[in-house]
This record gives C-alpha cells, sequence and structure tokens, in this order.
C-alpha cells in the first residue's frame, strides 16, 4: 500500500482520466487527482500561457508565457507526483483520446467542445465529469450515462451572458470539485452522480436533475 493509500484511506492507482483543458479549472482538477494518486492522467489543451491567466492558473509563472500550457502542466506535475502517469496532448480534444480512460473532466469555457463530449459519452457510456466558472459563480456536474441526465439536461450546455471573469478562488473551488466528483465515482459513490453543485458568491448549494428516464 503506498504512502497516500494509508493517509487518504483509498487508492485510486488503478484508475484514469482526460482531463480537457489546462487552465484554471484544469490546473486545480489535475493537481487534486494526481496528489490523490491517479494511475493515469491524459492532459489535453491547444492553448499557450498568457499574462491573463496567471492570477488562476498557478502552476505557470510569468516566465512561461508563450508556452503550451498542456506540455508545462505535464512535466510539473510529473515533479510533484512521479507514481502518476502523465500523458499530454498540445491540440484540441478528439473523442478518439478517451478510449482506454475511465472518465473524461471537462475544463473548458467552450460549449461547442462541451457538446462534442457530451455527445460521445451518451454514445460511448463513458462518464464525464462537467465544471464552470464565472465571476464568483460557477457549477460542476458528475455525468454517468444511463444512470443520470446528461450535461443537457442538466444545463450545462445553454448559452448564457457571461461576464468572462475568472477569480482563482472561483476556479480553485470548481477545479477541486471536478476532481473530488471524478474521485467519488472511482470510489463507487454515486449520491453524488446527477446533482448540479452550484457555487455562488461564498454559498454551495446541490441540485438533483430528474428527468423522465431516470426516477
Amino acid at each position: 500500500m503506498s504512502i497516500k493509500s494509508e493517509v487518504q484511506g483509498f487508492d485510486i492507482s488503478n484508475k484514469s482520466a482526460v482531463i480537457i483543458g489546462c487552465g484554471g479549472l484544469g490546473t486545480n482538477a489535475a493537481v487534486h487527482l494526481a496528489g490523490a494518486g491517479v494511475g493515469r492522467l491524459l492532459l489535453v489543451d491547444f492553448d499557450k500561457v498568457e499574462k491573463r491567466n496567471l492570477n488562476r492558473q498557478f502552476f505557470y509563472t510569468k516566465e512561461d508565457t508563450g508556452k503550451e500550457k498542456c506540455r508545462l502542466l505535464a512535466k510539473k506535475l510529473r515533479a510533484y507526483a512521479p507514481e502518476t502517469e502523465i500523458k499530454s496532448h498540445c491540440g484540441k480534444f478528439e473523442p478518439s483520446f478517451a478510449y482506454g480512460y475511465d472518465i473524461i473532466i471537462i475544463a473548458v469555457d467552450n460549449i461547442e467542445t462541451r457538446k462534442e463530449i457530451n455527445s460521445f459519452c451518451r454514445a460511448s457510456k463513458m462518464p464525464c465529469v462537467n465544471g464552470s466558472i464565472d465571476g464568483f459563480f460557477g457549477t460542476a456536474y458528475l455525468y454517468i450515462p444511463d444512470k443520470t441526465p446528461d450535461l443537457e439536461a442538466a444545463g450545462c450546455l445553454n448559452k448564457t451572458d457571461k461576464k468572462m471573469r475568472s477569480p482563482s478562488v472561483a476556479a480553485g473551488i470548481i477545479g477541486a470539485l471536478e476532481a473530488q466528483l471524478a474521485t467519488d465515482y472511482f470510489l463507487g459513490k454515486g449520491e453524488s452522480a446527477g446533482k448540479l453543485y452550484i457555487y455562488d458568491n461564498n454559498e454551495i448549494h446541490a441540485l438533483t436533475i430528474r428527468s423522465d428516464n431516470f426516477d
């Protein structure tokens, strides 16, 4: 038994995740899953570090400006959690990337990418966790195909008039919550699935998403 599993009381070293987006949400989700001892991570992002990212993307520094996020994050996570196998793809997400992994973590602000992943998960029966933030507001949702309503039913695909403000604390809370929901799935804790977790200016609520197809 590893030191991590002894300290935590659980072992997820045989589990794996694909993290789509290596920004504020993705860096937080990745560090918490790696810290918890997940066995494998695949990091996917096509973007490069900008100065405006640095308030909430704590693995990057001013000297990293202009460099590929996914490659930088993978390198730093390997030093942080050497027992976790970490791969990266510096480009846009393709459904084929997810095969062989247990869950997808969505950490992007692109509705079209969310729609694509939702369709892929519905067809492939692969679970996913979606997260989003806007100012001091954010949501997180665990979708398990055939067991819970999908991202569309949960309102995660709705277009809104977002201000696209991203304070560090909101990214930290929702990114960590995404990691927690993925860990819940790994450990078979089904009670957190199908609930839309809402962070709204220092309060967190859970809204159960109901559908005609699920009781």
